[in-house]
């Protein structure tokens, strides 16, 4: 896969193996419309291959957590990793992870490093 990187109104994506990245804007509100042009990017990136989402929270911004229900439905989705330094978002995080479909798919790091690692052994990259 490739790391360019796709400008959207709303941030910049990348793929890294079977890992899509998303680093989006500060002060957005991510929203069921904006997490569909996000699924619909996974799904014709990896096709029905297993992938795994790594929400770059260098920016602070607000998620809609209904979109976790939407992406609950996407089945080759296998598991969203949040990475943040920042405590606020840390806690928004781990409020967002009550929503996802399986809770054991959705984890908080500190460095991408350590998401990556970690969806290695959830997707099989």
């Amino acid at each position: 896969m490739t790391e360019d990187i796709i400008k959207l109104d709303f941030g910049k994506v990348w793929f890294k193996d079977n890992v899509l990245i998303a680093e989006l804007n500060e002060g957005i509100l991510l929203d069921v419309e904006q997490n569909r042009k996000l699924l619909e990017m996974g799904k014709k990136a990896f096709s029905n291959r297993p992938y795994g989402y790594v929400s770059f929270r260098k920016n602070s911004y607000a998620v809609n957590p209904m979109v976790y229900l939407e992406s609950a439905s996407t089945t080759n989705l296998k598991a969203i990793a949040v990475v943040t330094t920042n405590e606020t978002c840390r806690q928004n995080a781990i409020l967002e992870k009550q929503f996802f479909k399986d809770r054991n798919s959705f984890e908080v790091f500190e460095t991408l490093e350590e998401a990556l690692n970690w969806l290695k052994f959830k997707v099989d990259i």
